[in-house]
């Protein structure tokens, strides 16, 4: 990677595009190379705050400079224009583009643009081919030298898991999920160690495992009371394992809780309204 990617903050797109901006007015000297790849992350910035006619002028820009041997600005732009598309809801304009990606990636071995690509594949194709795109990149990740490629690693497990959750195979998805926890506990940080930790509890409710999910949960629960940190979604597991158990005096209180927490989340009121509203209803509010 670049040095210029180091300074991208995916929470603050703005704030990155003026740092790359200022980069790129520095970098005169630098290669083509170096000057498409950051065009391409600008690019990037914009199709972020979904500003997508902004992004698709950058890479038009990009796309006229390309050298006619494919290199890494190639991948690169192939990698945003996708994106791009995606997420302007143009599904099959970018798996063309991911494809494109995939292909190049691969045949200059650049495991990280390539696993990236296929990361990207798996999110625009259909539910029964991206588990496979997902196992595919997967295996090439944990086969991989390159460092860089260890660090999809996280984000690969995860969504593997759920999407092995969500075909209803609980025992492949909680054996990922442990695998990921086991990962992410490696690496040391806290907030995702959480989230692991969350997923395996919520793979072993599926599995009936009550008692092992409610003692991960609790441990969550106490967790997060101690560092000042209420969450939601163990809040809303809590209230569903002691709805199983019958004790009617603990879950109304957890979902009480879980619905003050999630009913002012943006995209559980625009994609999952009923969650919030069954939360609600058993929660007696």
């Amino acid at each position: 990677m670049e040095d210029f990617d180091k300074f991208w903050n995916y929470n603050d797109p703005a704030a990155t595009e003026i740092k790359f901006k200022e980069i790129l007015a520095e970098s005169p000297g630098k290669s083509l190379q170096y000057i498409l790849q950051l065009q391409t992350q600008i690019a990037r910035t914009n199709s972020l705050r979904a500003l997508f006619d902004e992004a698709h002028e950058i890479l038009d820009a990009v796309e006229k400079q390309l050298p006619a041997t494919p290199d890494i600005s190639t991948v690169r732009y192939h990698l945003e224009r996708g994106r791009t598309f995606n997420s302007s809801g143009k599904k099959a304009e970018a798996r063309t583009q991911f494809e494109l990606a995939e292909y190049t990636a691969k045949d200059l071995n650049e495991d990280n643009y390539y696993i990236d690509a296929l990361h990207m594949l798996a999110i625009v194709a259909p539910h029964d081919e991206a588990i496979g795109i997902q196992e595919q990149a997967l295996i090439k990740t944990e086969e991989s030298n390159n460092e860089e490629a260890k660090g999809w690693l996280g984000p690969l497990y995860n969504n593997l898991g759920w999407s092995y959750f969500d075909a209803g195979e609980y025992e492949k998805a909680l054996s990922v999920f442990l695998r990921s926890l086991q990962w992410r506990e490696g690496k040391k940080t806290a907030p995702q160690i959480f989230i692991a930790k969350w997923c395996v509890g919520r793979a072993l409710r599926a599995l009936n495992r009550n008692d092992d999910a409610l003692t991960i949960q609790l441990g969550l629960f106490e967790e997060s009371t101690t560092t000042g940190k209420p969450d939601g979604y163990v809040h809303e597991e809590l209230g569903e394992l002691f709805l199983l158990k019958n004790d009617t005096l603990k879950y109304p209180f957890h979902f009480e809780k879980a619905y003050e927490l999630l009913s002012t989340d943006k995209y559980l009121l625009k994609n999952e309204a009923a969650r919030l509203e069954r939360i609600k209803q058993l929660a007696g509010i």
